[in-house]
């Protein structure tokens, strides 16, 4: 017994001893190497380091993993505190942005204020406008008249002399910070831009000044100097920028430096010409250490050479703009953006003059671009951001940047980079230009691989045409998500065959299309989530033996912006280009696509939540459909300018036909997207309930009660259980029947056509609303359902209806349908006359 109790005792004082381990230096050193190669060892791990590490042989297994716990606490805890520290400091830094903001506001009012009472004054005594000459006058009209015009007229002064240069350059300054931090230009705070830890900043845009100017500051966990470089770089963020030239650089006494530069910029649309700058660009840093670049136009009236004019280009003028970066306690840097330009909107036709004129639509382009890359590169610096595929941020920003500039030249199609105009066809609905010297664009985006060793070029076909109240980010996004919609997979494989040695045939129209699906893989995107870069995988099926050499994987590298509806003067785009399946960080590009530019300013209020699957704009009821009238209040007069692009390579004897081909098919792309966007129209939506049809056609509603009461009719039964046949009740029972209903046109001088289909019926013909009408009915019957229908049509018109066997037909996609018995009816309208015929396919399964 006193045996026992001297055992457990002894237990006892070895399990108290147990619960602390006083780790020696070696051993906190061995364990750390094992932490650093795994935090998280298994058993058996930790038993192997016992026996490997002898100086840890008289520790515990169990206290080793309580070790390891304890160490991934703490380096949690760290990381919090570290996370934690870093949001104070942003939150610190932004609290100081907005007092300074607040007390630029003030200093507003109290102008405002000040000239306010002057007027009034001035009002009150119309004599003394005419007679008073006081100071207090003189002061407050110059500020008036500074306020209408902030770029005040300079003698001419000789720019060729550095002196003459840096007293250009000094006032450049001082009018660039009277409106990054002053009250020289009437700024208003854009709607939804929100001041946070994790915005984008403060943006504003300018009121009743000359021109067009936006503005912006935020916070980058960036060193000034860094962020000066990232900024100087224009080409980089500046996705309208064609290149940038500097002339000279003339460094000043105060360790700052003058640059004179040249700056071309692209043409948003083919309907407008592209501009240019002459400019003067001065870096300085201040007194209390912030560094300064401020740029502005050298003109007649602010002094300094005019540069000479440049064909194919509109002279347009830089206002004093510029980057304040200031430096913030803690690290990271304050970024004030400045850009004040004027576009010459006069030089353009009228209805376009909205893309010149709107300062949202500049500070999406510039000023909001060039924040948003100064904190891109800065969460990619610190390792916030994480991309897979094992390529560098660097690599991926390059594909963007190849895609954007690959589409503007396309849409431009400067003559000095090769490009000419090919002769039309009559019609000037479409432009052909050719570029038959590669060699002068083999520097950019293009590739000597992509043109025959025997001569060829490339072709692009292009198009602009304006929209009527669709929105810009709701028709690309649809684009995106849907591309068997508007694509030929003929037209898309010929793309993709100038990345081999011997291309296809020139395609040609089929009318069915050919049968594909698409795979988005997402690659990278901006911290935002306003760009995202992807690789679409388009997946050929083939079901005859002519389709097998074609039908075959191929590869698109897709760029996708503006997608966000409530981003207010965002353009929207949709470019890709074909890839092969190395797709090496300098493969070849030609980018094809779509620009959705919005030409009227959008409504304050937030945009509609609205569905890109069209067939659900079926789902009406009491909460289901807006009031016409407040569609109309969001979205009147909402116009955008669509342009689209599609290039493609050509051998020189074979060029006419692919010219051909390519007009061909953008004027089908053209229809498809106009007919796309009409059924996403907002105010086409809050007035129609039902899916778009033909012309003639009843509602929805209307259509529903006409198959329902049809069916019951002809054959004597009811085609489902329906508690009242008032309001939507008939419509919602038909939509979401079990099996697929379908009507199509009942025409004797023209093959039918489908008009409308259910939910199942849509799932079976593997379509959606929008392309239902392009879907001809016998183009879904195999030889046999033909045979059958039109043994039965004349039972069919004569009888009513007629029930047909179970059969095999097509889906749109080309993948064949089982079913184990269909019915064909008439369907009646309200004066008994015949509208069209109705199919039900029951008990269907995808073969």
């Amino acid at each position: 017994m006193a045996l026992s109790m001297h055992n457990k005792e002894g237990n006892n004082k070895q399990m108290d001893t147990s619960k602390y381990v006083r780790y020696t230096p070696e051993q906190v050193e061995a364990l750390e190497r094992v932490y650093t190669e795994c935090p998280k060892p298994s058993s058996l791990r930790r038993q192997q380091l016992i026996r490997e590490c002898p100086i840890l042989s008289n520790i515990e297994p169990k206290q080793i993993k309580v070790w390891f716990q304890n160490r991934r606490c703490r380096e949690k805890q760290r990381k919090e505190a570290s996370r934690l520290q870093t949001v104070n400091r942003k939150l610190t830094a932004m609290n100081k942005l907005l007092m300074e903001e607040n007390d630029r506001l003030q200093k507003q009012v109290t102008q405002l204020v000040y000239e306010n009472g002057y007027m009034r004054q001035q009002l009150q005594n119309p004599s003394a406008t005419t007679t008073d000459n006081s100071c207090e006058s003189v002061v407050v009209s110059g500020q008036q008249q500074q306020q209408q015009n902030p770029t005040p007229q300079h003698p001419q002064r000789d720019a060729n002399n550095p002196a003459g240069l840096l007293a250009i350059a000094e006032e450049t300054l001082a009018e660039f910070l009277s409106k990054a931090t002053g009250t020289a230009v009437d700024w208003v705070q854009m709607i939804g831009m929100k001041p946070g830890p994790d915005s984008i900043g403060i943006v504003a845009v300018s009121r009743n000044c000359s021109g067009v100017a936006a503005r912006a500051c935020g916070l980058v966990s960036l060193e000034p100097t860094k962020v000066a470089e990232i900024l100087k770089d224009r080409p980089s963020w500046f996705r309208d920028c064609r290149c940038l030239d500097v002339l000279s650089v003339i460094p000043t006494g105060n360790g700052g430096t003058i640059e004179l530069m040249y700056m071309q910029t692209y043409a948003p649309t083919t309907l407008a010409a592209a501009r240019d700058f002459w400019t003067v660009r001065y870096t300085t840093t201040l007194e209390d250490g912030s560094l300064v670049i401020c740029e502005r136009s050298l003109t007649i009236a602010t002094g300094g050479p005019t540069g000479p004019p440049a064909s194919s280009f509109v002279r347009a003028e830089m206002l004093p703009s510029g980057h304040l970066i200031r430096p913030c306690e803690g690290g990271g840097s304050i970024i004030h953006i400045v850009d004040h330009v004027d576009l010459d909107a006069w030089s353009v036709p009228e209805v376009l003059r909205p893309l010149y004129e709107s300062s949202k639509i500049l500070a999406q382009k510039m000023t909001m671009a060039a924040l948003r890359h100064v904190r891109q590169i800065a969460q990619e610096t610190s390792g916030e951001i994480q991309y897979g595929g094992g390529r560098q941020p660097a690599v991926l920003r390059t594909f963007s940047q190849r895609l954007c500039r690959g589409f503007n030249d396309a849409v431009n199609g400067f003559a000095d980079d090769g490009w000419s105009l090919l002769g039309g066809d009559g019609v000037e609905d479409v432009t052909i230009v050719i570029n038959s010297s590669p060699n002068k664009i083999l520097g950019s985006q293009y590739n000597a691989s992509m043109f025959p060793t025997f001569g060829g070029g490339v072709l692009c076909a292009k198009a602009s045409m304006l929209l009527q109240n669709v929105p810009p980010a709701l028709l690309v996004r649809f684009l995106r998500e849907h591309r068997s919609e508007w694509a030929d997979y003929g037209v898309d494989t010929y793309s993709a065959a100038c990345l081999k040695a011997s291309p296809y045939a020139v395609p040609c129209a089929r009318p069915g299309g050919f049968p594909c699906s698409q795979v988005i893989l997402p690659l990278a995107y901006t911290v935002e989530h306003e760009e995202f870069l992807e690789v679409v995988r388009l997946e050929g099926h083939a079901f005859s033996p002519e389709d097998v050499a074609l039908a075959r994987d191929m590869y698109l590298l897709q760029l996708c912006s503006g997608v966000d509806e409530n981003a207010v003067g965002a353009c929207a785009q949709l470019v890709f280009a074909p890839i092969d399946e190395s797709f090496a960080d300098d493969a070849p590009l030609l980018p094809s696509g779509f620009r959705v530019i919005p030409l009227d300013p959008k409504t304050d209020g937030p945009a509609a939540t609205r569905t890109l699957d069209l067939a659900s704009t079926l789902e009406v009821g009491a909460g289901g459909a807006r009031p016409s009238s407040e569609a109309d209040a969001n979205n009147c007069n909402l116009r955008s300018v669509l342009t689209i692009a599609f290039q493609f390579t050509f051998e020189n004897h074979l060029r006419d036909n692919v010219a051909a081909m390519a007009r061909q098919y953008v004027r089908s792309v053209v229809g498809s997207v106009q007919r796309v966007a009409m059924a996403i129209s907002p105010s086409w939506l809050s007035s129609h309930p039902g899916p778009k049809s033909l012309a003639g056609s009843p509602e929805a509603l209307t259509l529903a009660r006409w198959i329902y009461r049809s069916y019951r009719i002809h054959t004597g039964g009811d085609l489902f259980q329906v508690d009242s046949q008032a309001g939507d009740a008939l419509l919602k029972q038909l939509w979401h029947h079990s099996d697929a209903i379908m009507c199509c046109s009942l025409k004797t001088n023209a093959s039918p056509v489908f008009t409308f289909a259910n939910q199942a019926g849509l799932d079976l013909l593997e379509t959606t609303l929008v392309a239902l009408q392009d879907i001809m009915l016998d183009k879904i019957l195999d030889e046999a359902g033909r045979k059958i229908l039109c043994s039965e049509f004349s039972k069919i018109m004569q009888q009513g209806f007629a029930y047909l066997p179970a059969g095999v037909c097509v889906s749109s996609m080309g993948r064949p349908v089982s079913y184990d018995q269909a019915i064909a009816w008439k369907v009646l309208n309200d004066d008994d006359s015949n509208h069209c015929l109705a199919f039900m396919f029951m008990n269907w399964s995808f073969v």
